[in-house]
């Protein structure tokens, strides 16, 4: 005698869900651009959203900052300011990701009354 087993049910995995909570991307770097043409590399990099000079030198070594929503957004912009005729070289000194709302989070830092 043949036992009936009934179907299995249609076991398909849950959708992922497509509301991710928003990111900040923050990244600083040192770029090395040619001294003669530091001018037209400090304004490329002005033009980008979300980059900022924080020093530059008259070697044409610039301090930047770059803030981006998401990953390809920083990457982006990374492989932009390396492609800009006029740099040399650039070096990613530091870079961080998490949601806007772990961002924007208030840190007791042990001073406040």
């Amino acid at each position: 005698m043949q036992s009936f087993r009934p179907p299995l049910p249609n076991r398909q995995p849950a959708p992922a869900s497509c509301s991710a909570p928003p990111e900040l991307h923050i990244a600083s770097m040192v770029v090395h651009a040619a001294p003669r043409r530091l001018s037209d590399v400090r304004a490329a990099i002005l033009d980008i959203a979300g980059a900022e000079i924080h020093g530059a030198s008259e070697t044409g070594k610039l301090v930047v900052t770059l803030e981006a929503s998401s990953t390809d957004d920083m990457m982006a912009q990374i492989s932009t300011i390396q492609r800009l005729d006029g740099v040399l070289a650039s070096a990613l000194v530091y870079q961080a990701a998490d949601t806007l709302d772990a961002m924007n989070q208030e840190i007791d830092d042990g001073h406040r009354p």
